[in-house]
């Protein structure tokens, strides 16, 4: 089953997407987290999309789709893949579907704008180890200390207030149509995000038919 999470940044994309690969055995691929790996390798790529990341806005689809096309060709998608942050505009999605990339199921997770920044702002990540806290949600031990390694935890910049506003407006501007791609095309699920996770998650099984 192929399957692709919409929502805004913040809206639970990658929590469910970690819950599905689980439950229905596939990879989730998510343009975020290899993106950012390779700022911090330092490629071409990385640097590329480091610029458009720190503004707020898109990467350009011609880097994300390369990433995407040579991800979904590996051994471990032949079963099914979830597709995390990808598509975010119609040009992608079509090019998608272009590419034949089939994809069985779009869930698009929804959550208010003010929900989002309170949950983004409130991010903390350590630099040295990955780990991730929210000063809300998941607080450290110690305040801005890092449970795991003693590092001091950071703010990413694509989590600041600012820059967090930025890419909702480029959410609405943008994504948004792909609500009405998918739904044109018979594949388009709405699933309320801002409830408890494992209750978002069985919504989500249940409209892709999905028997866990």
């Amino acid at each position: 089953m192929n399957l692709i999470l919409l929502g805004a940044p913040g809206a639970g994309k990658g929590t469910q997407a970690e819950i599905l690969v689980k439950k229905l055995s596939i990879p989730a691929i998510s343009t975020g987290n290899m993106l950012r790996e390779a700022i911090a390798n330092g490629t071409e790529l990385g640097m590329k999309a480091k610029q458009h990341m720190d503004n707020g806005s898109l990467v350009p689809d011609e880097l994300i789709l390369g990433i995407v096309a040579d991800r979904v060709a590996q051994p471990d998608c032949s079963n099914g893949f979830i597709l995390d942050g990808m598509p975010r505009t119609l040009a992608q999605a079509e090019a998608l579907e272009n590419m034949g990339v089939k994809i069985d199921h779009v869930v698009s997770i929804e959550v208010d704008d003010a929900v989002i920044e309170g949950r983004m702002t409130g991010r903390r990540v350590c630099p040295k180890c990955g780990a991730s806290y929210h000063i809300v949600a998941n607080p450290p031990k110690m305040e801005g200390i890092c449970n795991a390694c003693g590092s001091e935890l950071t703010i990413r910049k694509d989590d600041a207030p600012e820059t967090v506003r930025k890419r909702l407006e480029v959410y609405h501007a943008t994504t948004e149509i792909l609500k009405e791609f998918y739904g044109k095309l018979g594949r388009l699920c709405i699933v309320e995000g801002n409830q408890p996770i494992e209750k978002a998650n069985e919504e989500i099984l249940k409209a892709i038919g999905a028997q866990v």
